[in-house]
């Protein structure tokens, strides 16, 4: 078993890895984020990650890929996955349907996450229900470990329905020191999340 300190190594060499397209979304302005009306304005500064997981959605970082993710997923419409494709006739991602429950969210994270991220260990661990951008709203969290990994890695989301669309934010980082000291940083994230204009709800 790998020591507290050989992993805080690993974990900080993954944070020095440059990523291509990054940018800086600076604090105390607010942006509107996964190509939606959700609008964030963070209190303090965090890395907008290039790649985007899907097509209405997209990551934020504070110290690298895969140490301190907040993920957005804009009104996700009926018929579309949280991810993009990665085989879509061998194993196909589940899909949001608009008909859906709040209580049917968690087992559709789950699931996208379980294939499309390979994480065979992905499970839901409490769910309850919340308040999200003004609306009725369903709060989870998780854990998993990566294939080949020894770091366990838990996670937070906040899920809403509005006007047939799915709103969700997720939080996923090392459950040694990270998780611990960046949870503070999402639940702010979360309790300023605003949609911008009028979008029906």
């Amino acid at each position: 078993m790998r020591t507290l300190k050989a992993i805080l190594c690993v974990m900080v060499a993954l944070a020095t890895s440059a990523i291509a397209g990054n940018s800086l979304v600076p604090a105390g302005r607010a942006v509107t984020v996964a190509r939606s009306a959700l609008t964030i304005t963070p209190d303090r500064a965090w890395n907008r990650m290039g790649a985007r997981p899907g097509r209405n959605s997209e990551s934020w970082t504070l110290d690298g890929d895969g140490l301190n993710d907040v993920t957005f997923y804009g009104g996700i419409d009926d018929d579309r996955t949280l991810f993009r494709e990665m085989d879509k006739h061998v194993r196909p991602l589940p899909r949001f349907r608009a008909t859906m429950l709040l209580t049917d969210i968690p087992a559709l994270f789950e699931a996208s996450y379980s294939i499309a991220l390979d994480t065979p260990t992905m499970a839901v661990q409490s769910i309850a229900p919340s308040t999200f951008l003004g609306n009725k709203g369903i709060r989870f969290t998780f854990s998993f470990t990566r294939p080949r990994e020894d770091v366990r890695r838990k996670g937070e989301a906040m899920a809403t329905v509005i006007h047939g669309r799915l709103y969700l934010v997720s939080f996923v980082a090392p459950a040694v020191f990270y998780h611990d000291r960046d949870i503070g940083a999402y639940h702010s994230i979360v309790a300023g999340a605003r949609m911008a204009g009028d979008e029906p709800k």
